[in-house]
């Protein structure tokens, strides 16, 4: 089976009900478009996911987490085997 591929492109709308509003450029509206739409995450999930991570993040310090770390920098390139970069000095 020949399959044709086509070039994406993206435009910037919102989805009012059973339309879109366009934000910026439109596509050309001459003849029926096939669409795939993808729904972002709205600010307000963003706000609460930032929310719950500040608390989680205040009750870890609430616990003393973390705290027998003495050198936060140090402990990272041991975790992730970091090497050194070129025209740095290591600590």
């Amino acid at each position: 089976m020949f399959r044709l591929h086509t070039m994406l492109r993206t435009y910037e709308g919102i989805l009012k009900g059973d339309h879109v509003e366009w934000a910026g450029e439109a596509p050309l509206r001459d003849r029926a478009l096939r669409v795939h739409i993808t729904v972002l995450d709205e600010d307000a999930d963003t706000v609460e996911r930032g929310r719950r991570m500040a608390e989680a993040l205040a009750a870890l310090a609430k616990e003393g987490a973390f705290s027998e770390i003495s050198d936060p920098v140090k402990w990272q390139r041991k975790l992730r085997q970091e090497r050194t970069l070129p025209n740095r000095q290591e600590d």
